[in-house]
């Protein structure tokens, strides 16, 4: 899933599993197809061990692979610990509105979630994520040095 919170915007291909030409091609949507008068693109992304620009050359010539790889920047989120983060808000609501039933095959699958997707994307559904600085004090306490009284 593609998603770029604070515009409103999502982009999902369905596929059958998570491999590195699975990824590169969608590196190449990205590019090509989402963005493409964009001269970087930061994308945020887990650890899985496909996400990697390395990807790319599975995919693609040397020289294709190369374009690609040189208008994105790859920001991932930490290796430990939990990150709930704005995607995967996303994948909950998605999961809760248009895959809270069984779904009899691929073809339909992709319908469905091409139709959530896009009446989200014509919502212009926008996702803020932040925390004002009192809820992140408590939320976030173990974060915090703790200061000793010296008098």
């Amino acid at each position: 899933m593609f998603f770029e919170p604070l515009a409103g915007f999502r982009h999902v291909t369905v596929t059958d599993r998570r491999t590195a030409v699975d990824f590169a091609d969608a590196m190449k949507v990205l590019v090509d197809d989402l963005y493409p008068s964009a001269d970087q693109i930061t994308v945020v992304l887990d650890n899985l061990n496909t996400r990697t620009k390395a990807s790319l050359y599975k995919a693609f010539s040397p020289r294709e692979a190369k374009r690609i790889a040189d208008r994105l920047i790859f920001e991932f989120t930490p290796k430990r610990g939990s990150w709930l983060n704005m995607a995967e808000s996303e994948f909950s609501v998605r999961s809760r509105q248009c895959l809270n039933r069984r779904i009899a095959d691929q073809e339909t699958l992709t319908t469905e979630i091409k139709a959530w997707y896009e009446e989200r994307n014509r919502k212009t559904v926008v996702s803020v994520w932040q925390f004002k600085v009192d809820d992140a004090r408590i939320k976030l306490a173990h974060l915090y040095p703790k200061i000793k009284n010296i008098t």
